[in-house]
């Protein structure tokens, strides 16, 4: 079963309340995801520690409900602009 990508943000800022969290729907399909997440809590941490963080506030759905997620992570002074 596929998952919308309101609930995959409400995953997220359960665990990270101050993050600012996009999704986009890849291929419209509900399964193929991107998502960007800017939060505080990623200063100082590495790209890896940051993703955990994120796939830890998604409590296991990832490879499951949640086939594909491009992740990228950052903190506010190294958001990317569009």
């Amino acid at each position: 079963m596929a998952m919308e990508a309101a609930a995959i943000a409400a995953l997220i800022k359960e665990a990270l309340p101050d993050a600012e969290v996009t999704i986009e729907d890849l291929r419209g399909d509900g399964d193929h995801y991107a998502a960007l997440v800017v939060s505080p809590i990623f200063r100082g941490k590495s790209r890896v520690q940051q993703h955990q963080i994120v796939y830890a506030a998604l409590k296991g759905k990832m490879g499951g409900e949640l086939h594909a997620l491009a992740l990228q992570t950052a903190p506010p002074e190294d958001a990317p602009t569009y």
